[in-house]
């Protein structure tokens, strides 16, 4: 069962809507008994870093993410703040992260060259795979999806990055550490790219 996340920050229904359109159901619960069902998770948000933790927090939902990321190794796929929460921390805020990546979330920070790119990153770029990997598959030319933050990813261990994209610098637009994977950028704006990736996600072997 594809379980999205309901912790009431994100576009529930878009990628819900774009998971139907390429045959598959997923259910929006914050219900743990419902999410421990799950054998993938898609973890959205759109907002603020501690506001998401503190909202994981609330609904009694940290133990159980963590079981079944770290013990059971279902599939796991953070999206837009979904993946800067797998991070140890941000400088937006104070909550401490999941952690399930060795990385800080960090605001954008451009030299004065470069002053006149406007914070947030926001509308279509491009971006450049890696290393091959399931998730990635079936790409091909030009990628690009739709992007919508302040904050980016800094990743200590660079076998994690999956993908970069350029604004202003490289950053890490898709990241993946065995069963644990993020997309800096929103699939379900990301037409025909995203719809791709998620059919590459859902129909990921268990890891």
């Amino acid at each position: 069962m594809i379980v999205i996340v309901d912790y009431g920050m994100g576009n529930l229904g878009s990628i819900q809507n774009m998971l139907k359109k390429i045959g598959h159901a997923a259910l929006i619960t914050s219900d743990p008994q419902e999410i421990s069902r799950a054998d993938r998770l898609i973890l959205p948000g759109v907002g603020a870093f501690d506001h998401g933790m503190t909202r994981l927090a609330s609904l009694g939902l940290l133990d159980l993410l963590n079981e079944l990321a770290l013990q059971h190794r279902i599939p796991v796929l953070g999206v837009c703040l979904g993946m800067q929460l797998l991070t140890r921390c941000s400088a937006e805020g104070q909550c401490p992260g999941l952690g399930w990546l060795d990385a800080e979330t960090v605001r954008f920070n451009f030299p004065p060259e470069q002053s006149h790119l406007k914070i947030p990153h926001m509308g279509w770029n491009t971006v450049n795979f890696c290393r091959p990997a399931p998730l990635t598959t079936g790409f091909e030319g030009e990628t690009r999806f739709y992007f919508v933050h302040s904050y980016h990813l800094a990743c200590h261990d660079a076998a994690d990055v999956l993908a970069t994209t350029t604004y202003g610098y490289d950053f890490a637009s898709m990241v993946q550490r065995g069963n644990i994977m993020g997309a800096q950028f929103h699939p379900e704006k990301s037409h025909r790219f995203g719809m791709r990736l998620l059919k590459n996600f859902v129909e990921l072997p268990s890891c």
